[in-house]
């Protein structure tokens, strides 16, 4: 973690991939997505995090946007 902030600046992108929220306690995000079926299904701020470590994604995965990439990533099968 002190490594990817050491290299954070305005002039630099980066993704980080995970599903441990405790891990964003010493990587704070700006942006949070989460993908399904290969799309990007639900975006948000650090504070999505909080909320998806808290209520799990079920709530998201019954969301029209989230259908119809799960539907997509099936179809690609």
């Amino acid at each position: 973690a002190d490594g990817v902030n050491r290299l954070r600046s305005p002039e630099r992108s980066m993704i980080v991939i995970t599903h441990y929220q405790r891990l964003l306690d010493y990587i704070v995000p700006d942006k949070v997505h989460v993908l399904s079926g290969g799309r990007i299904v639900h975006s948000g701020g650090p504070e999505l995090a909080l909320e998806l470590e808290q209520r799990g994604y079920a709530w998201i995965a019954g969301a029209p946007a989230a259908q119809a990439g799960a539907a997509a990533g099936e179809a690609a099968r």
